[in-house]
Order: structure tokens, then sequence, then C-alpha cells
């Protein structure tokens, strides 16, 4: 048993026989101490626990916590490859007890796993106590045997932990084993402490303190145990090698870099092949766990890892990228026990590969500029900052690979003068943002963010964590402290909270921490990735540089994710069913809703918008994996991805992809693939259901698209079964017979209203009478027929006139129609023989001025026209009648 994967499992397995929890490996990026860069110890996703803030399930617990060191205060960057142990990423196996066991069963766990489920040898092994703990040096005495030689006083901080300047602390133990004469160094506390004949593989820490002041400690009411032993050293102890490189992990790693270079290492290079497998480990794991390449924070130092490993890959001869190909053996080494190297396997491939694209480039551009620029240094000479600052500037070469290309000819680099040249960019860039309205307003953030950096978002992997907060703004101003009642713009340096952009609202929730509440009602994204949290604080009292616990809104950041990704399985079978044109130009993402507009010229039927809902929700009903790439935006676009409107992209985009099409050319393809920056579900079918509910025009060749998603969509179906069934109620039929019986109840009505009208037209004339000559007076010699009617519609008076003139054969007819409302309508109609006689658009004239109205027209044989006064319809006829009389 000395295989890494069997040394991790046998010593989970040992403490879970023990009573103890096995608890997954927290995230490189914590989430509960804004303080540190990366998680660099398993106790830190256990700091609450053990302050007293948070409590578990379990008092005992066990943990393979993945590791980083390679920024901040802890950096072990620039040694790798370089000496026997140093690593920027490590596994840390540890046990921790909450209160239950303490000194004495630690020392005994570790003993025993130690010489008997690891079988080192007794006799090679040594301890350090911190000098005034008798209690732990009596324990070791006792259950390992050892004799007084063998128990090292420490007297220093390095066997004593302290969490802060305040908090838990206590004494240390490290277990030391002698690897052999042959190897130089003398034992801890000795001149020669810092060879590596004795190595120290585990650290048992004692918690029975709190720091209260700098001079105050107290005893802690529950004492506590917190350990770490690196894995890849017991790897090297147990495999019987002098360095961690040559365990069998690292081997197969160098094994797959000889491969893709076509060399294997030797005395000269092996450095290089050392680097590149270390930093494959922390590259991928950073990516795995949310951390993308930047040029700040986070993002930074794993860009500077990269680099140094695609650096080294050069130096070794490597043609064309390297790391991306080495990340398949990694994955086969590790992702059983971390299976988000599997489900992360495609970002971080492609983002090792992107990097390693344009750094290349970078190198060789930088390379050539700064060998004309020192041409005519030498050796103890310096480069001026303005120069090396223009490479960085100019031309993306970073000052740490300018120094590193110049440190083998010994030339160095005026730091102060790049800092300089730095400072008086930024001045400029200031004084250009300048502006009215709200751009004035904005450079407010401009300036915080020159000062603070960029926010880390943390929310594609979390929707909790903590940070500290870098800026208050109260009614426009940065101010020290607020209090309960005031409203506050708050900057943090971390934080799971999405600011609005790309359509997706910013996220809501809830800051807190000691004695104060905020209530967040809004984020948004400001210049450069700062993230501005907008709310009111509801109790207590902050202040600049206190430690926030961030909590989103879970219900609504899930609904959110929901309708973001129905936007982009819709979107895509739009372009399906109804053509390529189709493109997003605009969108809204709702916790309730989702809306987005499309280019299309003309309306969309209702057979194409249920093919474009049955196509999203094949895709939901998929439930496949969402996964997120990073690229170039010309490789993303080239691979078929959309780029969505009015979303700004850098040089590197993630791509977001979901489903796999089942209809023709999308038929086993990827189905959705996008530009996209906003949160998503995991799975399609975390959306639930799709269900489309609108569709209007709200501008020339452009129409909106609204939706809904999951618990939404099936209240909206909910409400509409329920009026199904009400509706069904009323006409007491079952709700599957309502179309038919509705339709029959329309053609009832139809008819009805035809009946109805032909009897309004008789009533009006007379029951039926008012068309014959019987009823028409003579005027001059002409057959007349005037009547005011009531209860038609003017529109039905044109045929009222035309049936009415039939039946005088020859002759003038003029109706005045009253309505409700007081207003009238009038026609009159003259009968072909008696059109050179009489016009009936003069005659309707007549009527129209008798009405109140003005005009009127039509043909000699049939006008209309209206007025304003029905009351004086009656004579509107008689006004007509004098007309023909002349």
């Amino acid at each position: 048993m000395s295989g890494v994967n069997e040394i991790r499992s046998t010593f989970l397995d040992y403490f879970k026989k023990n009573g103890h929890e096995v608890v997954a490996s927290s995230p490189l990026v914590p989430r509960n101490d804004p303080t540190l860069m990366f998680t660099n110890a398993g106790m830190v996703q256990f700091k609450n626990v053990f302050t007293g803030l948070e409590s578990r399930a379990y008092s005992r617990a066990a943990t393979a916590q993945k590791s980083v060191r390679a920024g901040g205060k802890h950096n072990d960057l620039d040694n790798v490859g370089y000496t026997a142990r140093h690593l920027t990423f490590f596994e840390m196996l540890g046990n921790f007890s909450f209160g239950d066991y303490f000194k004495e069963q630690a020392i005994e766990l570790a003993w025993n796993l130690i010489t008997k489920e690891y079988g080192l040898n007794k006799d090679k092994l040594l301890v350090t106590v911190y000098h005034t703990d008798d209690e732990a040096a009596g324990y070791w005495k006792k259950i390992a045997g050892f004799t007084d030689d063998r128990i090292i006083r420490i007297a220093t901080s390095d066997n004593f932990w302290a969490m802060g300047d305040t908090g838990p602390c206590g004494p240390c133990s490290e277990i030391f084993i002698d690897r052999g004469d042959h190897i130089w160094g003398g034992p801890p506390g000795s001149p020669e402490e810092d060879g590596d004949r004795f190595l120290e593989f585990w650290n048992l820490v004692f918690m029975q303190y709190e720091q209260v002041t700098k001079e105050e400690r107290i005893d802690l009411p529950r004492p506590s145990i917190d350990t770490g032993m690196g894995l890849e050293r017991m790897a090297s102890i147990l495999q019987g090698v002098e360095t961690v490189f040559e365990t069998d992990l690292f081997r197969h790693l160098i094994d797959a870099a000889s491969s893709a270079i076509g060399r294997g290492p030797d005395a000269s290079n092996v450095g290089s092949y050392r680097v590149i497998a270390d930093h494959l480990r922390s590259s991928c794991f950073l990516v795995a766990d949310g951390v993308l390449p930047s040029n700040e924070g986070r993002g930074y130092v794993l860009r500077r890892i990269m680099r140094r490993a695609m650096r080294h890959a050069q130096l070794l001869g490597a043609s064309e990228p390297l790391l991306w190909k080495l990340v398949p053996a990694l994955v086969r080494e590790m992702a059983q026990a971390y299976p988000e190297l599997g489900r992360g396997e495609a970002l971080i491939t492609e983002t090792l590969k992107l990097e390693e694209t344009r750094f290349r480039k970078t190198l060789a551009r930088g390379l050539g500029l700064l060998a004309d620029a020192t041409e005519t240094l030498g050796s103890g000479d310096m480069l001026d900052g303005e120069t090396a600052f223009k490479l960085y500037d100019t031309y993306g070469f970073p000052l740490d690979l300018t120094q590193d290309a110049l440190r083998q000819r010994s030339i160095s680099v005026d730091l102060a003068g790049f800092t300089d040249a730095m400072a008086r960019q930024k001045a400029e860039a200031r004084a250009n943002w300048a502006g009215s309205g709200e751009a004035a307003t904005e450079t407010v953030w401009f300036g915080i963010k020159d000062r603070n950096g960029a926010t880390e978002f943390l929310g594609y992997e979390t929707e909790q964590a903590e940070g500290v907060i870098l800026t208050l703004i109260k009614d426009g101003a940065e101010v020290a402290t607020a209090a309960a009642g005031d409203t506050v713009a708050i900057v943090v340096n971390q934080t799971p909270f999405y600011g609005e952009s790309g359509g997706q609202m910013g996220d809501t929730g809830l800051m807190s921490g000691e004695g104060f509440v905020i209530e967040v009602t809004d984020t948004q994204k400001k210049v450069d990735g700062l993230f501005v949290h907008y709310g009111k604080v509801t109790s207590g009292k902050l202040k600049t540089g206190a430690v926030v616990e961030l909590k989103v809104d879970h219900n609504r950041r899930t609904r959110l994710r929901s309708n973001h990704s129905a936007t982009h399985l819709i979107h895509e079978a739009l372009r399906e069913v109804l053509g390529t044109h189709v493109a997003q130009k605009g969108s809204l993402v709702a916790p309730e809703r989702l809306r987005f507009d499309i280019s299309h010229n003309k309306p969309i039927s209702a057979e194409e918008l249920e093919e474009v809902e049955r196509m999203s929700n094949e895709i939901v009903i998929q439930n496949s994996p969402v996964t997120t790439r990073l690229m170039s935006v010309d490789d993303a676009i080239a691979e078929g991805a959309m780029a969505l409107f009015g979303e700004k992209y850098g040089d590197e985009v993630r791509v977001v992809s979901m489903g796999t099409g089942i209809h023709g050319t999308k038929a086993n393809r990827p189905y959705s693939v996008e530009l996209c920056g906003g949160t998503h579900v995991r799975s399609t079918g975390d959306i639930g259901l799709v269900r489309i509910v609108a569709d209007s025009a709200v501008a020339a060749g452009v129409r909106r698209i609204e939706a809904l998603t999951g618990e939404a969509a099936r209240r909206h179906l909910d409400e509409q079964d329920r009026r199904l069934k009400a509706v069904a109620s009323s006409l007491k039929v079952a709700p599957a017979d309502v179309l038919a019986r509705v339709e029959t109840l329309v053609e009832e009505r139809k008819k009805l209203e035809r009946e109805l009208t032909d009897a309004r037209k008789k009533l009006a004339m007379g029951g039926g009478q008012g068309g014959s000559a019987e009823a028409a007076r003579e005027i001059s010699g002409v057959k007349y027929l005037g009547k005011v009617v009531s209860g038609v519609d003017p529109k039905d008076l044109k045929g009222l006139a035309d049936e009415s003139k039939a039946g005088l054969g020859s002759g003038v007819v003029a109706l005045i129609g009253v309505s409700e409302d007081g207003k009238a309508s009038a026609v009159v109609a003259v009968t072909a023989d008696l059109v050179d006689r009489f016009s009936a658009v003069d005659l309707v004239r007549v009527a129209s001025a008798a009405l109140g109205g003005k005009g009127g027209g039509g043909r000699p044989d049939m006008a209309q026209a209206g007025g304003p006064d029905a009351t004086k319809a009656d004579e509107a006829v008689e006004a007509v009648a004098q007309a023909m009389a002349g």
C-alpha cells in the first residue's frame, strides 16, 4: 500500500472506522474566510465550527482537502521545481475534533495510523512539542514509548498555532521521520534543521486557548483538535523516494509531458518537468473551482501559475501548446477522488489551450521587443521602468516575465520606475473619464475600482460566502460607517451576488456581520468588474473593513437561472422553426418571467409557437448537463456559438452549451451554444417546464417573446386548467367537449344575431310593411319613403335602404338611424330611373345639416352621412322632402 490514491483512501477509511464523518474537500476559493486568497489547509472549511458560529451534525470529521499556496502570504510558487517538497497544489489529510476528544486520543489515533496502517518504522520517528506542553510530551511517552531525546521541545511559534491576533489557538506537535544519514540535515531545533533528512509529515494542533487580547489568553470551554498530514509527503516516505516529484502520481504526469514533448527528463531539465506537473494540478483544480485567468486577484495568480508552466514547456522545446494535452492524464489519476475534475474537463482543456495559445504570441513578441530594448545593456545593468511598463501595457508582456528573462543575463528592472509609470497611466485614465449626467456620476466607481481592484465573483459555484467591506457609499459619497435605516451601496472584495448584465437581473439577499444586517435589494456591475450591492441597513451599525456574510436569495436565484437557461433554448428553437435570420435583440431575465426580442418581420403563428415550445421542452426533458468552456471570441463564433445582443465581450468568453439536438442539422450535436456570462442551471431538467405565454410586435421587424418556466409555468397551466373546468361546468359538458360545445354555441349565436337583425329591420320599418309603396308619400310626382329608425346598427342602414328602394320600384328612400348615445346616421337611396333628377349625395347632405353635421358622401344612387343631434331626426326626414320639392 503506497500509491497516492490508496494512501488517501486508507486515511479516510481509518478515521471513518473511528467514528469520524468523512467530509468532502471544500473548494479552493474559501467561502468562509475572505482574508485568504486560496484554501491552504483542511481546517479552513471548519473555521466557523471552531469559533462557535456554526454547528454541524457531527463532532468528529476527516477530510482530504485540496490546497493551494501560490498567492498572498502563503506563496510557494517560486520554490516549486527547485526543492524536494514545495508544491503550489497539495492535498492535506486531516482529522478534526470539535469539542470531543483531545490530546491523548489525537496522539493515539495518529500513532496507530502511521505505524499499523501505514507500517512506518517506529525507530525512525520523532516528534516535536511546544516547550511548555508537558501533557503532550507525556502522552507521546505513554502511547509511542518515546524517550525524551525523541520528543523535541520547541519554544518558537513553529509549534504554537493561532487563527489570528485573537481567537482560538494552541500548541502543536509535529511528527518527523528520519530518512537516513545519506541525506544531509539535522533534527528540528538543530543548526542543520533546514536539511531534508528529517521530514515533517503531520502536524497535530491542540486548540485549547482563546486569545482575547494581545495580553490575555483563556482556556476554551471545549478544546478541539485540528491536524494536517501532507499526502504527497507521506507518499514519498512510503514509496521510498527522496522528492514528492518521484511519487507515482507525479511520475505519471511527468511521463505524459515527456511523451507529448518527445523527450524525457534529465539532470539539466528535470526542474522544468516538475514545474509543469505541479502547475498543471494547480491550474486544473482552480479552473474546476471557478477561477479563470485574468489580470487581477485570484485570476492573476492562476495566470501566473499557468504561464510559468507554459514558459517551462517552451524551454523544454514544446513547439505548440502543451498543458491542455495533459489534462486527461490528470483526470485519470485524480477524478475518482475529486469528481469536479471530470465535470470540468471541457472547461479546463479549453482554458489551458486558449491561455497558452495567447501566451505564446505574447512571449514571442515580448522577447523580441525586450531584446531590442536591452541590446546595449550588460551584466549588472538595469532596464528602465518606463520600458518595462510599455512592454506590459502596450504589448501585454507581464513584469515577472521581463524579470525572469533578464535574470539569465544578470539585468534587473527599475521597479520604482515601473510603479510610477503605472500610477501615471491610471491618473490619465481617471482624468479622461469625464462626462455629464449618468457618465459623470459613474466616475466614483472608477476611483473605487482603481483603489480596490475588481470584485472576485464566486457566484458560479456558490450562493453563500464571506467578504470584507472595502467601500461604503451613502447619499452619493464614501463614508466610513452606516447605521440602521441608511440606504447604502457596498463594495466587498468577493461576492456570490451576480451583478446585472446581459439581460439578467442582479441578485438580492442578505449581508450580515457582527451586530448588523443589510437587506440587499439589487446588485449592479460597474466599471471593469466592480460589483456594487445596493440595500438598506435593517439593524445595527457597520463600517468599512468589517467581515460580512453574503447570502444570495436562493429561491430567486434559482428562478433566474431557470429563466436564463430557457432563453437559450427558446432562442435556438426559434432559429430552427423560423430560420437562422432570427437573432436576439434584447432581453430581460427576471425571477418571475423571461422576455426577449428577436429579429423577425411577420407575426409568429400559433402553430410555430407551439413547435418552439415543444422543441424547448424536448431539451429540458433530456436533463443533460449544462457545460461551460472558456474560449476566444473568434474561436467560439467559429464553432457556432452565438453572441447575445447588448453583451460586451473581452478577449476571453464563457461559452455555455446545453442539450443535444434531435432534429435536422442539429441532430446529435450540441443544441444551444452561446457566449454568456450569466448564471445557469446545472442540468436542463432543472428548468422544469417552458411555457410561452405571449408574442407581440415591438418595432418594425422585431417580435417580443414572453415565457415562464418551472413553478411559474406550472401555476400558469393550473390557472388555465381551472378556467377550462369552470367553463366546462357552466356549459354542463366534460372539459374535453368544451371546444365542440363552444363552436356550436358560436354558430347558434350567429344565427340568432342574423334573425335578430332581420327582426329589428322589420320592426323599424313598421312590421315588414315599411318598404311597400303604400307607406310612401308622393312629392312632385315621386314616391318618397322617409323614416326614423332605432335599434338598427348604422352599418345595416344601407341594406335596409336597398330593400326599401326595391319595394318602391321607383322613388327616393331616406332613413335616419338614431343611437343610444344621441347621435344619428342618415342614408339616402335613389332608384336608377331618378338619378338624373335627384342626387343621393346632395339629399344626404341636407339631412346631415339638419342633424347638426357636415358633408356626407357616396354615389348618386346611395349616400351616407351622420350628425351629432339625434333629436332632429324627424326634421332631417322633412328636410330631404323639402329638397325634393324644390
